[in-house]
C-alpha cells in the first residue's frame, strides 16, 4: 500500500522516523504508541498488507467494554514504525515524545479462510474490524467500528466482554511516571522551535485535567535574616504586582492575587504570553525594569497613564501545563519545565526568574550592595501550596516595606494642596488599628490622583475605635484602598517610624493587610527540618511542622515519629517486598500521586531498590525496598502517609505469601463488614484454612490467608475469587463481588482482585490518609465484633497497644496453609458446573 501521504508530511533530514520497512514474520503485529504531541493521544497501529494501518485514540485504549473510544484514522505508517520511540523534533509533523505503550500480535476474530491481509482490508473497508489482541496490556477481543455520519476517518475502538475485560480502566495509569514527566518536559521545550500549532486530529482532544477558573498564588513568610541551606534556592524579590497568567488556546487571562483583571491594563505582556503555543498557568510579578536592572514600583504606578518604562512579567512558577496540574511536583521540577517552556519565546516583556542554590547569605549581600528590595528563599523540594503563606517560601527584605490601608487624610498646610498626609491603618485579628501618618513621598501628581480616588470613599466618622490625635482636621474614608510605604522601623507602640508613600497596591485586598513583622529564620528552617542518624546513615527530614491532618493538628514530623516508634513491629512485614509509593506532599487534604518507579538520581545511594521489567509496560521500573529505619524515615519524608507493599518478596516475586480479601463497605453499616469477616473465617475453618484479620484503617477489614509462597498468583487469585463467591452466596443480601460501585450500593464488596502480581495493599501498622489518622491494625478474631470501630486505632494510641499486646501477626509468616485440598474441591465444582 502507498506511503505517499506519510512521506509527504515528513522531512527525513530532521526526524529519525523510519521511511519504509517490510514485515519479517508470519504473525501480524500491532503496536500502541503514546504520543505526547500538541495534545496527548495514543496511536493504535495494526500490520495489514505490509504497512501499519493507524488510528489516533485521544483517550487511549480501554479494557472496559463500556468505554467506546474515539479513534481517528490517519495515514498508513511503514512497518518499521513499530519500533520507533523517542522525540520527533520541533518543527516537524507530530513533534513531541513517542513511547511504545504496548505491542504484540493480533488475529482476526472471524477468519473466512482467505488470506489474512485480504480479509482485514475488506473488514476495514466495510468499517467493521474484529480482532483478538495478544499484547502485554491489551488482550482479548476488540472491535474497530466506523461511525456513521461522521466521515470516513471517525471510528470507535471497543473492548468486547471476555475474561480480560475490566470494569474501570485508564491507560495513563499504566504509563511510568518518568515517561509522563519526560513527555511534559520535552513538550515544553518544543516551544523553542515550533512555528505554528500542529494538531493531528479533526477534533479537539480532551485534557487529562481541566484548567481551573482561578488559581490563588502561594505567599511567602517574612523572616529577619538571610541564611544558607542545602535544600533552598534564592531569587530576587521584585517590587511590582503579583499576577497569575492563564493561557488557554493562546487566549490570555492575566489577574492579581485578589482576581482583579490585568488583561486590559498590560497589553504588551498579554501579547507576549499569547505567543506560547501551550495551555499553561504561570505565576510571576509585573514590574517596570529600570536600566539598573532593579524594579521601580512608583514608575509602575504611573505606567497606565504615562506608558513609560520597560514593562516585564517576571515568571517564577508553573502551575499547569497542557492538561496537567503541576503543584505536586517539586519546585526544581516546576522551574525546569518553566525554563524550557519560555526558551522559545524571545520577547522583552517576559523574563524567567533565575535563582542560585544554597548560598542565601552571599546572595543577600549582593542584593544589599545593588539596592534591591530583598530576596526570596524557597525550598527546592517544596510543592506549590496554593493560596497559603507557608514556611517553604520566605522573604528577607533589605528595605522595610509594608502594605497599609488609607483610612483618611489630613488638611494640607503651607504650599501643599488637597492632602497634608495620609492616615494609615491595618487589621490585627479583624480589628482595625492605627499605625501612623504618612506625608513623605506625596508629590503634586500623586496627590491629585489620590484625592480624586478618595472622594467617593468619604465617610462621616472615623473607622477606628480609638481616638486618633492629629494636628489638622481629618477627612475619613472607607478603609479599602491599599498602599505601600517604606519606613525606618516599628515603634514600641506599634506605629511606623518615618513612613514614605510608594504607591497604591492594586493587587492586594484590604482584608489581607496585616502587620508583617519578621520572624527569625530558624523558626522556619532549623525547627522545620531535622537530621537523624539511623542505621549509620544520615537522613534529612524536611517540613516537619507541616500539618498533614489540619483538624487533628498532626504534623509530618509526628507521622515520622510514629513510624519510627513502631518500626520494630512494622519492618518485618515490609522486608524484601517491593513498595508502591503513595505520596501526599501536602497532607490528607492536598493532591496525592502514586510512584512505583523510584527516582534513583535523587535518592541516597544507601536506599535499596529492585529493578524489574513491568509486565504491563515492558519497561524497567526501580521499586523501593524498605528493610530498615533509615529507609522507612526517608520514604515517609517523601510524603508517604501509608505504606503499600507487594504480597510477594524479592526471592519469589511470582509467589505471594498471602491470599487477601478486602472487605469494603459501600454505604452500609460497619456491622455487616464484621458479619462478612466472620462468615469468611467460618467458611475457611471448614477447610482447615487459618486466616488473620486486620482493620483496613479506612472503612473496612482485610483478611489474610498465609500460603508460605507455595503457589503462584494465578492460583491464589483463583482461590480468592472462589472464596469471595462462596461467601457472597452465603450472604447475598449484604455482599457483592461486582467491582462497579453502582452495582454494589448498600453492600459489602468482597474484593479479591488484589491477588495479582504488582498489586499492593496497606501494610499492618500503616497509617491511612483518613480523618483521625487511623491505623491498619491486626486483630484477634475475638476482637472482630460489633463493638469494633475504625477509630479505635490511631497514630496516637497504636504504640501503646503494640507495647501491651506485641505484634499479633509476628508468626503469620510461619503459617503455611495447604490449599491443595481446597483447590481440588474448586476443580470438582468446576467440572460439575
Amino acid at each position: 500500500m502507498s506511503l505517499a501521504k506519510y512521506k509527504q508530511k515528513r522531512d527525513f533530514k530532521s526526524t529519525t522516523e523510519p521511511q519504509a520497512g517490510k514485515s519479517k514474520g508470519a504473525q501480524h503485529i500491532f503496536v500502541v504508541q503514546r504520543h505526547h504531541a500538541s495534545h496527548l493521544h495514543y496511536d493504535f497501529r495494526l500490520e495489514v498488507d505490509g504497512v501499519l494501518k493507524s488510528w489516533a485514540v485521544p483517550k487511549g485504549p480501554s479494557l472496559n467494554p463500556a468505554d467506546k473510544r474515539l479513534a481517528m484514522e490517519v495515514e498508513d505508517h511503514p512497518y518499521d514504525y513499530k519500533d520507533f520511540e523517542g522525540t520527533i523534533p520541533a518543527g516537524n509533523y507530530g513533534a513531541g515524545t513517542v513511547y511504545i505503550w504496548d505491542k504484540g500480535t493480533y488475529e482476526l476474530l472471524r477468519p473466512d479462510g482467505s488470506s489474512f491481509d485480504k480479509e482485514a482490508l475488506k473488514e476495514i473497508k466495510d468499517g467493521d474490524l474484529k480482532i483478538v489482541m495478544k499484547g502485554k496490556k491489551l488482550k482479548g477481543e476488540f472491535a474497530l467500528v466506523r461511525m456513521k455520519g461522521r466521515g470516513d476517518n471517525s471510528w470507535l475502538l471497543i473492548k468486547h466482554k471476555d475474561k480480560y475485560a475490566q470494569d474501570q480502566y485508564d491507560s495513563e495509569d499504566y504509563t511510568p511516571e518518568r515517561v509522563k514527566a519526560q513527555g511534559l518536559k520535552e513538550k515544553a521545550a518544543t516551544s523553542a522551535a515550533k512555528k505554528k500549532r500542529v494538531v493531528h486530529l479533526s477534533e479537539p482532544i480532551p485534557s487529562k485535567q481541566k484548567m481551573k477558573k482561578v488559581y490563588k498564588p502561594m505567599l511567602a513568610t517574612l523572616v529577619a535574616e538571610p541564611f544558607d541551606g542545602d535544600s533552598w534556592l534564592f531569587e530576587t524579590k521584585w517590587d511590582g504586582y503579583r499576577a497569575i497568567a492563564a493561557i488557554k488556546e493562546q487566549q490570555v487571562d492575566l489577574y492579581s492575587r485578589n482576581q482583579k483583571s490585568f488583561t486590559d491594563a498590560y497589553p504588551d505582556v498579554v501579547s507576549a504570553l499569547a505567543k506560547l503555543e501551550h495551555d499553561a498557568v504561570l505565576d510571576g510579578e509585573i514590574i517596570i525594569l529600570g536600566k539598573d536592572k532593579r524594579s521601580d514600583f512608583q514608575q509602575l504606578q504611573q505606567y497606565k497613564t504615562t506608558g513609560k518604562g520597560l514593562l516585564v512579567y517576571v515568571i517564577f512558577d508553573l502551575l499547569h501545563l497542557d492538561g496537567n496540574e503541576l503543584q505536586h511536583l517539586t519546585l526544581l521540577e516546576r522551574k525546569s519545565l518553566l525554563k524550557d517552556l519560555l526558551a522559545g519565546i524571545k520577547d522583552k516583556h517576559l523574563q524567567y526568574s533565575n535563582h542560585i542554590l544554597k548560598n542565601g547569605i552571599k546572595f543577600y549581600e549582593k542584593a544589599k550592595g545593588e539596592q534591591w528590595e530583598g530576596i526570596i528563599a524557597k525550598r527546592t523540594d517544596g510543592i506549590y501550596e496554593e493560596g497559603k503563606r507557608g514556611k517553604s517560601w520566605l522573604k528577607i527584605k533589605i528595605v522595610n516595606e509594608q502594605e497599609a490601608l488609607i483610612c483618611g487624610y489630613t488638611a494640607p498646610r503651607g504650599s501643599r494642596n488637597k492632602i497634608g498626609s495620609l492616615v494609615l491603618g491595618m487589621y490585627n485579628n479583624k480589628h482595625l488599628e492605627y499605625i501612623g501618618h504618612c506625608g513623605g513621598g506625596l508629590n503634586g501628581e500623586t496627590i491629585d490622583e489620590l484625592y480624586k480616588r478618595l472622594q467617593s470613599l468619604i465617610i462621616k466618622t472615623s473607622p477606628f475605635d480609638e481616638k486618633i490625635n492629629t494636628n489638622t482636621p481629618v477627612t475619613w474614608v472607607k478603609p479599602v484602598l491599599v498602599c505601600e510605604v517604606k519606613f525606618q522601623e516599628w515603634t514600641s507602640d506599634g506605629h511606623l517610624r518615618q513612613p514614605i508613600y510608594l504607591g497604591l497596591r492594586e493587587d492586594k485586598p484590604a482584608k489581607d493587610v496585616h502587620p508583617e513583622k519578621p520572624k527569625q529564620p530558624d523558626m522556619a528552617t532549623t525547627e522545620n527540618d531535622r537530621t537523624l542518624t539511623l542505621n549509620g546513615k544520615k537522613v534529612v527530614l524536611s517540613n516537619q511542622t507541616k500539618l498533614y491532618w489540619p483538624d487533628e493538628k498532626i504534623t509530618k514530623g509526628q507521622l515520622i515519629d510514629y513510624y519510627l516508634s513502631v518500626a520494630k513491629f512494622l519492618l518485618p512485614h515490609l522486608k524484601d517486598r517491593p513498595l508502591s509509593l503513595h505520596r501526599f506532599p501536602n497532607g490528607i487534604n492536598g493532591p496525592s500521586f502514586y510512584q512505583k518507579d523510584l527516582d534513583l538520581e535523587h535518592a541516597p545511594d544507601w536506599i535499596k531498590s529492585y529493578t524489574m521489567v513491568a509486565e504491563s509496560t515492558g519497561k524497567e521500573v526501580d521499586y523501593m525496598v524498605c528493610n530498615n529505619e533509615a529507609s522507612l524515615a526517608y520514604m515517609i519524608n517523601l510524603g508517604c502517609i501509608e505504606v503499600n507493599p507487594w504480597l510477594s518478596r524479592l526471592t519469589r516475586l511470582d509467589n505471594p505469601d498471602f491470599v487477601v480479601l478486602d472487605l469494603d463497605p459501600e454505604k452500609i453499616d460497619f456491622k455487616y463488614v464484621v458479619e462478612t469477616a466472620l462468615q469468611v473465617k467460618e467458611f475457611l475453618d471448614g477447610y482447615d484454612v487459618t486466616s488473620f484479620c486486620k482493620t483496613s484503617g479506612s472503612t473496612g477489614l482485610h483478611i489474610y490467608i498465609p500460603t508460605g509462597g507455595k503457589y503462584e498468583y494465578q492460583t491464589t487469585r483463583l482461590f480468592a475469587e472462589w472464596v469471595a463467591k462462596q461467601v457472597n452466596g452465603l450472604l447475598p443480601k449484604t455482599t457483592s463481588v461486582i467491582r462497579a460501585k453502582a452495582s454494589r450500593q448498600k453492600k459489602v464488596y468482597i474484593d479479591f482482585l488484589q491477588n495479582s502480581r504488582g498489586q499492593t495493599i496497606a501494610s499492618a501498622y500503616s497509617v491511612r490518609p483518613k480523618p483521625g489518622a487511623t491505623v491498619s491494625m491486626p486483630l484477634l478474631w475475638k476482637e472482630v465484633n460489633e463493638r469494633l470501630k475504625m477509630s479505635d486505632f490511631t497514630i496516637n494510641n497504636s504504640l501503646q497497644r503494640l507495647n501491651e499486646k506485641g505484634d499479633l501477626w509476628q508468626d503469620i509468616k510461619n503459617q503455611k496453609n495447604d490449599l491443595r485440598n481446597v483447590i481440588r474441591s474448586i476443580d470438582k465444582q468446576a467440572v460439575t458446573n
